[in-house]
């Protein structure tokens, strides 16, 4: 049966063919690093955020596929390149027409089906963000308080910090924090009538006010730092609780963080996108390159034309040769069977 595919390759062609191959093999290893270096940079911000993420979240799997597809397009780059350019030499190129077989089948199925797992969760796991984070948020908010408690003696320095670092208050704005107790009971005064009253007020046993804390406060503004009675129309002077961005961040900080790793999975995936299209032409080219020079014995300078292909034969003759291969004796069809022949006839002795 005809190959699959095939292209015919005169002494040119093939050499274009090779020289181009070695430039699109350091493109594709060049594309894997950076990818490899970009997946480590996204799941180093995964762990520095992981205390505002919950456990649930799967988005933490986009990150660790996309390392081992860099991985695995760098390795088919760095082969590539190799490949390619012995190819030149007729010298060099036997020791790579044993390995190159296998190393396109694994590039084929390894690398290409990493990249496209690792395509398809950039696409989906992002959506998975938006309530990783609005569970993730509201146990550190819930939990900033507890300076004293194990396992969470560090949420209040960890959500300062992250709320100075990206200039957001609260969870979607400032006044979150009017709905928890962020001020630690060890704290509050029990002789002081004014937290008695707030806290039998409340059906939980809160200690509830109208603050927040000083890591929501903007340093670029004018004036001293505004944390408590933000609600009160004239508690300060020159203060409109209706523009609170004029003293304290506008942003709620599950916006900023949505913001911020939606955009570093959105270039990890355009970044994965262009390593799968080069690892898709190296694989082919390759593939065709090796189909070339196995009708020239290795030797790309050899007179006369030559044909590549992807497939020797068909579809259907290669899963019988691999059917047949495997041990599984074939049993002929009654029309495929031979004649049998008719046993000798013994000759009578002679009289």
């Amino acid at each position: 049966m005809a190959p699959v595919l095939p292209l015919v390759l005169p002494l040119q062609p093939r050499i274009r063919l090779a020289q181009g191959l070695w430039l699109l093999s350091w493109l594709l290893a060049l594309a894997g690093g950076l990818a490899l270096l970009y997946s480590g940079h996204l799941l180093a911000q995964l762990w520095l955020l992981r205390t505002f993420l919950a456990p649930s979240c799967p988005f933490a799997a986009l990150p660790q596929v996309a390392l081992a597809a860099g991985l695995g397009a760098l390795g088919t780059g760095l082969v590539g390149a190799g490949a390619s350019r012995a190819s030149l030499d007729a010298a060099q190129y036997p020791p790579w027409r044993k390995v190159l077989g296998p190393l396109l089948v694994l590039g084929t199925a390894g690398g290409g089906g990493l990249l496209i797992l690792a395509l398809g969760l950039a696409l989906a796991l992002p959506g998975s963000l938006y309530a990783g984070l609005e569970d993730g948020l509201g146990t550190a908010l819930a939990h900033y308080k507890d300076t004293e408690v194990p396992g969470h003696c560090h949420a209040k320095r960890l959500l300062d910090e992250l709320q100075l670092r990206h200039h957001c208050c609260g969870r979607h704005g400032y006044k979150d924090w009017f709905g928890i107790q962020w001020v630690s009971s060890r704290y509050l005064d029990p002789n002081d009538q004014e937290v008695v009253d707030r806290i039998q007020s409340n059906v939980e046993g809160l200690y509830l006010i109208d603050g927040v804390p000083f890591s929501c406060c903007n340093p670029h503004s004018p004036r001293p730092c505004l944390q408590s009675r933000l609600s009160e129309p004239h508690a300060h002077p020159l203060f409109d609780p209706r523009q609170p961005n004029l003293n304290l961040w506008a942003q709620g900080c599950h916006g900023v963080l949505l913001g911020h790793l939606q955009d570093l999975a959105s270039v990890l995936g355009g970044g994965l996108a262009v390593t799968f299209l080069l690892q898709i032409l190296v694989l082919l080219g390759l593939r065709y390159l090796q189909t070339a020079l196995e009708g020239l014995e290795g030797v790309i300078d050899a007179e006369g034309d030559t044909q590549g292909y992807l497939f020797p034969s068909g579809l259907k003759d290669m899963l019988k040769t691999a059917w047949r291969q495997g041990g599984v004796a074939h049993r002929p069809t009654p029309e495929e069977a031979p004649p049998e022949e008719a046993p000798p006839e013994e000759g009578l002795p002679e009289a």
